[in-house]
Order: C-alpha cells, then structure tokens, then sequence
C-alpha cells in the first residue's frame, strides 16, 4: 500500500508521520511482510513471546462492517488480510487469546500492527512496585500524594528543597539532594535505589485513582513492555464556570494528556510519547533520563526506549489527577518552556522531532488547496484522485475497496490540511505574521485557517470523548488555542535561536 498522509497532527514536540504499509497473516501464522514494530533483541533480556492467557481485542473500527477478514487501521495506516485459520482463532467479537504458538504470532502481528489492544488477565502485583516522587518545595504535595500510596514502597526524592522534606509514613524514605540537580537526575536516583522490579515515577503534585497501579501492572505480562502510563486529567475535573479561563483550558486541555484511546506508543505515531508525571517501567528495560536535559526528557526516554526494543502502552482506563496551573501566565510560560525542549529532541533524534511529516504528493494536494484558487483546486483533485485509485489498486478484493479507498484519500487530505494549519499557527507563525504584514492574500488565508482549525479541534476533541462535556466553548477555546500555539511557538524559536540548530524547523517531505 503506498504511502498515505493519514495520522491527524498532534500537539506536542515530534508531529505524526503520515504513511501506510501492507501487513498480512498467512496461515494464522502472524507473519508479516510489511512494516511493523521491532521486538526487542536478546541484549532485551527477555523472552518476547505473549503468555497463555494473555488476550487481545481487535479494535473494531479496523473491521469494515463487523467483516474481520478485512482489517484496515493502526498508525501508520494498514490493510491485514486474515486467513481461515486466523479468523477460526478469532471470536465473534474480535477477541483471540493465547493458548499456543501459532495464537501467539497472530495476536504479536495484530498488537504491532496497531489493529488491536492488549487485554491481559494478569500480571505483577503491587509489592513489586517501587514508587518514585521527585519533588522540590511542596511537602503539601508529599503529604496528599502519600496518602493515596498508602502501602506502598515510597522513595521521596528531595531535590534541594529550602525546607527539607519530611515522609511520615513506615513505608516511605527520603532521599535528599543539598543542591537543586533537575527532574531528570531526582527520578534517576530513586530509580537506582529501587530494589524492585518496577518503578513507578509519579511527580509531587498529582494524586492517582485507587486502581491506577492494578490496571498498569497487567500490561507487563507482556515481556516487551517496558514502560505503561495513565491518563492524567486535572485534579479539579468539576471546574465551575467562575474558574478562571486559563484553569478550565488546562482542566480540558492540558498538554499531559493524551486522549481518551488506548494505544501503542512509538515515535511518528498518534502518540508519540507519554509525560514522565506518570509512568511505571520495568526496571530492567529503564535506560534513564537525560539529566541534561530540564525540558523534554520525557520524550526522548519514551524514543530511546522504542529504539532498544521495548513496547510502550497508553492506557487511558488508569488515571492520575494533576494539580493543574491555574493563572493565564503561568500556563503560557509552560507551554513557551515546552516549546524549547523540540530543539534538544531534534539535536538527538533528527526526523522524528520534525513539526511536519507529509508525502510529496499530499504536499502538493494541500498547497493547491490553501491557494483557494480554480486552478488549486482542480490540481488538488486531480492529485487526490491519483492517489485513490492507487489505493484502491493497492486494496486488492477488500469488499466496498473504492469506497474504502476514497475515504481513507479524504481523511488523509483533511489531515494534511490540519498538519498546515497548525504549522501556520504554530510552528510557523513568526514567518505566517511577516507574510501577513507584506500580503493581504495571506492575511486573510491565516484568519481563516486560524479559526476553522480551532473549531474543527474542538469537535473532534468533543467527539473524541463524548461523556466529558468540553470545559470551554468553542470561541473561548479558540481564543486559548491560539494562545497556547504562540506560547509554544516562540520556546520553539527560542530553543533553535540558542542552540543555533534549526532541525526542529524543518518540515520532512517524503516520496
């Protein structure tokens, strides 16, 4: 299946790729002859293969009219042709669980592909798991966040605190820095302290749901997974209307959370990463933090650790509630200092810190559009038209392949579209605002796109999670939307200005 600009355009440091691959099972063997993820190596240290009992869900939205023969989904976009004994291993609701070899390389295939989610029976228990809190001057913090740990093994990291901090619990310890040395290296030291298996970092101003830590821990039955994470929502999830504005944007859109779907997470996908407030790793397969690094570290542990082999899971089910900022200003500039740390990613890791990934065929489709002109339009078209009939060459006998095909062209150009918008407003905006001073044409392009971008966010966020009405309305979203994208543009600037690098700028194009 060629290549397809399909993942939607996230918000934090290292955009979605947009691509498609072609994976198939032969035999119920799991095989695949496409692309999908690395399974960790023998310097892993682990056997990788799924345990008997272990089961996976095939994410229905991949089966075109409840067919599961047919499954077409994951990021990158992918087509899986299931075979009579693959489908004869499969129940009628999409679940396959792991009795012998050839469940096991079926149920691997469809969990790499993106198909379907993990749903384990088991898996360690609580006395396995070394809490870690990294803090610095917030013993409030300390005191509430213990007391939903209670029973657990707890090291408090203090960080160079001005007054100490105090753990009065039995089965928590205090480890103290005289001098302020970071996140990175607080975490670290309370890791290598750690005497267990696993390790749960949580920072000091979050408070975790009472079956956080049991829902996680089933996720490494799995061998390959070294790292699981919650969802983090905001600690006042009730925000009155008399709440500030910038305190009911964070509590409906901070830049911890990542959404309400479960989900693989790997670098130039829909996830990229998860924030180090919460997380729980195992041990064996934890490479530490960059304690160079006070911004960002999060990401480029979640990357290194994909790149040695190791499987991460989102799993929105476990929540941790985080004391959110609640001042215009103070949300702002967290936002500006995210923003610096895309030049310290795109330092490390090159193209997967890019602010844009697009096709050059896409490419060419969206700028035809943007110039909202006859002759943009009618080029768009005649591209976008090329590239679904190669889809739907490459879709072979799916049933319904031109709808198929026609569909999976139009979201990959909305897509697109979103990708432009948000590097317009913010990636590019410094550049879209001397454009817009020099060019009525263009002034007029970047209104537009300002405000259709943020009411088509603001739907899809609200049809994302249809159970938690939105903490703002549209047009006082768009109004904060448009603020956290200036914020976050400028530490991006900032960051390339001071290292003097601008890879974090640099759009990637692919054939």
């Amino acid at each position: 299946m060629t290549a397809l600009d399909d993942s939607a355009p996230r918000r934090c440091a290292g955009n979605t790729d947009s691509g498609a691959a072609d994976v198939s099972t032969r035999d119920g063997s799991g095989s695949a002859d496409g692309e999908g993820e690395q399974a960790p190596d023998a310097s892993a240290g682990a056997h990788t293969g799924l345990p008997d009992g272990f089961q996976v869900q095939i994410d229905l939205r991949c089966a075109k009219a409840g067919d599961f023969r047919y499954l077409v989904g994951g990021s990158p976009t992918r087509l899986l042709r299931m075979s009579d004994t693959a489908l004869g291993m499969t129940s009628e609701d999409g679940r396959i669980e792991v009795c012998d070899n050839v469940t096991r390389r079926l149920a691997r295939a469809l969990l790499d592909a993106g198909i379907a989610n993990p749903r384990p029976m088991f898996g360690p228990q609580p006395e396995d798991v070394t809490v870690v809190i990294p803090v610095r001057d917030n013993q409030v913090g300390v005191d509430r966040l213990l007391e939903a740990l209670d029973g657990l093994a707890v090291i408090v990291v203090d960080d160079g605190s001005v007054t100490p901090i105090e753990a009065d619990r039995p089965t928590a310890r205090v480890l103290r820095f005289d001098d302020n040395r970071g996140p990175s290296a607080a975490r670290n030291a309370g890791a290598e302290a750690a005497t267990t298996d696993f390790v749960a970092f949580l920072d000091s101003d979050v408070v975790p749901d009472p079956d956080w830590l049991t829902i996680l821990l089933t996720h490494f039955s799995d061998p390959t997974v070294g790292l699981v994470a919650p969802r983090i929502v905001g600690l006042q999830s009730d925000v009155a209307m008399t709440s500030s504005l910038a305190e009911r944007y964070e509590n409906g859109w901070s830049s911890l959370d990542m959404g309400p779907e479960e989900s693989a997470v790997a670098p130039s996908t829909r996830t990229p990463y998860v924030p180090s407030a919460a997380m729980v790793v195992r041990r064996s397969a934890f490479c530490g933090f960059d304690e160079s690094l006070r911004v960002a570290e999060d990401v480029d542990a979640c990357w290194r650790m994909h790149a040695e082999g190791w499987r991460i899971r989102y799993d929105p089910v476990a929540r941790v509630a985080h004391e959110h900022r609640t001042d215009l200003r103070s949300v702002l500039s967290r936002r500006c200092f995210y923003g610096t740390g895309a030049a310290h990613l795109a330092s490390r890791h090159g193209d997967r810190a890019a602010p844009m990934k697009m096709s050059v065929p896409m490419a060419a489709a969206v700028v035809a559009l943007l110039s909202r002109t006859r002759f943009g339009a009618a080029l768009a078209m005649i591209i976008l038209t090329h590239l679904a009939v190669r889809m739907r060459r490459r879709l072979g006998d799916l049933p319904s392949a031109p709808l198929v095909s026609a569909q999976m062209t139009g979201r990959a150009a909305g897509f697109g579209l979103l990708q432009a918008a948000d590097a317009i407003c913010r990636h590019y905006w410094p550049v879209a605002l001397l454009l817009a001073l020099v060019s009525k044409r263009f002034r007029t392009l970047a209104v537009q796109v300002a405000i259709v971008e943020g009411v088509v966010s603001w739907v899809r966020d609200l049809l994302a999670d249809p159970t938690s009405p939105p903490t703002l309305g549209p047009l006082r979203y768009i109004l904060m939307h448009r603020l956290d994208d200036l914020a976050y543009g400028a530490g991006l600037w900032q960051g390339v200005i001071a290292h003097r690098d601008p890879e974090a700028l640099r759009p990637v194009i692919s054939r």
